[in-house]
């Protein structure tokens, strides 16, 4: 069983979880892609609401309609993927660059999911950590956090919002610690460490089996 079919089974376990009416938030990257087809399939009526410019194309293009966040407060469910996951629950992501929305959408839900492959799982996180910086003072910013970098230009150093997109490549050994350090660093808008107690439950793909771990009980 390749990465990509566990990422599509993930996904597709996970797309049972949408029902008409709901509010539903969607995140960015390979593993929401399939999700979107999912759902597609299933034609649920749902405000949905995207995470980036990315997956809202996409979502168009599989005939779903997408709404913008400004006019709801909260939202029932929202689904992303994760770029590694410890066994505690802690998330890094966002390396599509737009995880400042993406956690906005996991604060703001009744439930946030995350799908992966198994090649997610890690004993602990390890760098690189995307951040989203603020244009103004930029190299200021870089001067206190001297082991980040600026993405390339090619490689799309904008966020959705205009932010500047930069990794964190410093070693840490204590996310909740370094999560803390990035929050109280000025000129960072956000950063990619997603704590447990954000996330409702995690779908894991691991060969033909899906496991779903609970994390915390819903809102």
């Amino acid at each position: 069983m390749t990465i990509e079919n566990e990422k599509r089974l993930a996904a597709e376990a996970a797309a049972e979880l949408v029902r008409d009416g709901m509010r539903l938030g969607l995140g960015t990257g390979s593993t929401v892609a399939y999700l979107l087809a999912a759902i597609a399939r299933r034609r649920p009526r749902v405000t949905l609401i995207a995470s980036s410019p990315r997956t809202e194309t996409a979502a168009r293009e599989l005939g779903l309609e997408v709404q913008s966040f400004g006019s709801l407060d909260r939202l029932d469910l929202s689904i992303d993927g994760a770029d590694q996951i410890t066994a505690q629950g802690w998330l890094n992501k966002g390396g599509g660059g737009a995880l400042t929305r993406e956690k906005i959408l996991a604060a703001s839900s009744e439930r946030f999911i995350i799908i992966a492959d198994s090649s997610k799982i890690v004993d602990r996180l390890r760098p690189p950590v995307p951040l989203e910086l603020l244009s103004f003072g930029v190299l200021a910013t870089l001067r206190r956090m001297p082991t980040t970098k600026i993405r390339d230009v090619s490689d799309g150093a904008r966020t959705p919002d205009g932010g500047v997109i930069a990794d964190y490549f410093g070693d840490f050994a204590d996310p909740r610690e370094l999560s803390n350090q990035l929050s109280t660093t000025p000129g960072i808008i956000e950063h990619g460490l997603f704590p447990p107690e954000l996330v409702h439950a995690i779908y894991i793909c691991s060969g033909q089996t899906v496991t779903k771990t609970t994390r915390r009980e819903q809102k």
